[in-house]
């Protein structure tokens, strides 16, 4: 049997039958590029809580790498998991040093957290919860990722800036600026021609750029074998987390979680046409069960919540359809494990680029919402405006969904709201008191 045969009945869905080999791994590249960044900032983030610094650079590729491989070919998925931004600094500021619980202790937090979800997934009840999310807010949740993403891009390519007055406002047009917008209008003429791996090929070009005008430097060396993880590896404190005084801290990253992830896989399970004729997910609760043992698994490692990454929709973009694009984004994090100097040269403008156009591609989602019913409308918008402007995921949907019911309660209308939007709903009160 030929070696693309193999990969033909490992990772061929049925709809893709003739998927190209070729377009799977660009699609791979493209993904652990847009989200390469995380190996750097995770353990900037998690060293704040005195974890060591190079064991949390190796932790994060290894353990990004190892669910990410899993994922491909269990889910048979094109999405990558890592650690979670947002979700490593509740656990480094909030956690560790406002609530001094040390970072063993927290690492069991997390642990605690991801059984739970474990149980929940095994019990059918996560995968219910999203059946029971109305079609337009789950396209919702696509568009509003999609603003988010590009939101990321800008700000990462210096074109978006914080400003006291207005709290956003244009940045100047300086060198790093005018490169990533080279590499945003190659993607944009690639993908008019209809060329494959347009994101990659812009990043590729805005470093190249950056390298020849000397805004990037070659690394000093191409590989580091510095791979002691001994520091944090298997350091988790399981025992000291069940006091009863943390279970305000599991649930807040369990909801966090919840909802992160849920409207991460929706968004993504749509643009890589995951979803079937009723608009479900056949494989939701397999890819639930991974974002659960994920978190356990980083958790036992020496890591925050990991989960799934927004940023695969740009290998999605690129062409991912199956589990090989997953696959091979894993590989490079496993790579990234002895290349980290050399993937330091690639500037987080270069791969602003290719989060605008993610986020160009998802938007499109928006002409599937009915905003003439103000009931289903308002709701979409707020879940729309909130993923990106409060920077949180979880917290778009949590205002969106509580919107939704109260909207249909003040209506009389009860009996369209399904069961378990009630109990979303409260989910969505106590994660706004706690």
């Amino acid at each position: 049997m030929s070696n693309r045969a193999i990969i033909h009945r490992l990772f061929g869905r049925n709809e893709f039958q003739t998927i190209s080999v070729s377009t799977e791994i660009i699609a791979g590249i493209t993904t652990f590029l847009t989200m390469a960044y995380i190996i750097f900032v995770n353990a900037n983030i998690l060293s704040a809580a005195g974890m060591d610094k190079t064991a949390l650079t190796a932790i994060t590729c290894l353990v990004s790498g190892i669910v990410t491989i899993v994922t491909g070919f269990v889910a048979n998925a094109p999405i990558a998991m890592a650690p979670g931004m947002g979700l490593n600094a509740f656990f480094a500021y909030t956690l560790v040093i406002n609530d001094k619980v040390p970072w063993p202790i927290a690492l069991g937090i997390v642990f605690i957290s991801g059984f739970v979800f474990l149980i929940l997934t095994w019990a059918g009840f996560r995968q219910k919860l999203v059946e029971a999310v109305p079609q337009d807010l789950l396209n919702a949740i696509a568009v509003g990722i999609g603003i988010f993403i590009a939101f990321i891009g800008l700000q990462n390519m210096g074109l978006v800036i914080k400003n006291e007055a207005t709290l956003v406002s244009v940045g100047a047009l300086k060198q790093p600026v005018l490169i990533g917008l080279a590499g945003l209008l190659c993607m944009i003429v690639l993908e008019i021609w209809k060329i494959k791996g347009s994101l990659l090929i812009g990043i590729g070009l805005s470093t190249l750029i950056s390298i020849i005008l000397g805004d990037t430097a070659l690394p000093k060396q191409v590989v580091s074998f510095n791979l002691n993880i001994a520091p944090i590896f298997a350091k988790i404190d399981i025992l000291g987390a069940l006091k009863i005084g943390f279970l305000a801290p599991v649930f807040t990253l369990m909801f966090m979680d919840l909802f992160d992830s849920i409207g991460s896989l929706l968004g993504l399970a749509k643009e890589a046409e995951m979803m079937d004729k009723n608009g479900k997910i056949p494989k939701l609760g397999v890819l639930l069960n991974l974002d659960a043992l994920a978190s356990m698994f980083g958790a036992i490692c020496g890591t925050s919540t990991t989960t799934t990454y927004i940023e695969s929709a740009s290998g999605i973009e690129s062409g991912g359809r199956t589990g090989l694009t997953s696959v091979i984004t894993g590989l490079m994090f496993l790579l990234a494990l002895v290349f980290v100097p050399l993937l330091t040269i690639v500037p987080a403008y270069a791969t602003a680029p290719a989060l605008i156009m993610v986020g160009f591609f998802m938007i499109g989602n928006i002409s599937r919402i009915n905003f003439k019913i103000p009931e289903i409308g308002f709701p979409s918008f707020l879940i729309i405006i909130l993923i990106a402007l409060s920077y949180s995921i979880s917290t778009g949907l949590a205002f969106g969904f509580l919107s939704y019911t109260l909207i249909k309660l003040v209506q009389g209308k009860i009996k369209e709201i399904a069961p378990l939007m009630w109990l979303i709903s409260l989910l969505c009160i106590v994660f706004f008191l706690v």
